[in-house]
């Protein structure tokens, strides 16, 4: 099974949420990747790039849900946390580079493999769009289908 991720800046969730059935192309500027558990891969780089602990945002139930597929089989979609979208407008690019290092050495342990260019350009991509996001007030948000 494919997953197609997507990445994009809305003005606020119910825009956001305009979007599910079709997708972010072409309304929002987006960033497209695939194959990895986009929920589980932002808590684990806001964990790596904020110091809190993956149980804590866990428990504080990030990431926000604001389309869930359920039994349906639908797309799903969910805001990135302000304070992931914060750290990633401000990381540079030797710490980006640093957490991606980190994020590919736990997937190893877990028995993923990641391509560094990839994880690279993906992060890098990534705090790109949260720093345009942050210039016009936007929020960070992920649609996966």
């Amino acid at each position: 099974m494919s997953i197609i991720i997507k990445y994009f800046i809305a003005p606020d969730d119910t825009s956001a949420a305009s979007i599910v059935d079709g997708g972010p192309d072409g309304v929002f500027g987006s960033l497209s990747c695939g194959n990895f558990d986009a929920p589980e891969a932002v808590i684990e780089w806001e964990s790596l790039l904020t110091g809190q602990s993956f149980e804590a945002l866990v428990a504080s139930d990030e990431p926000h849900t604001i389309a869930d597929p359920g039994e349906e089989g639908g797309p799903l979609l969910f805001v990135i946390s302000a304070a992931l979208q914060g750290a990633l407008a401000g990381a540079s690019a030797d710490r980006l580079a640093g957490v991606g290092e980190l994020w590919i050495q736990e997937r190893a342990a877990e028995g993923e493999a990641f391509d560094p260019e990839m994880v690279g350009d993906l992060l890098s991509d990534l705090a790109d769009l949260a720093r345009s996001a942050e210039v016009r007030g936007h929020g960070l948000y992920c649609w996966m289908a």
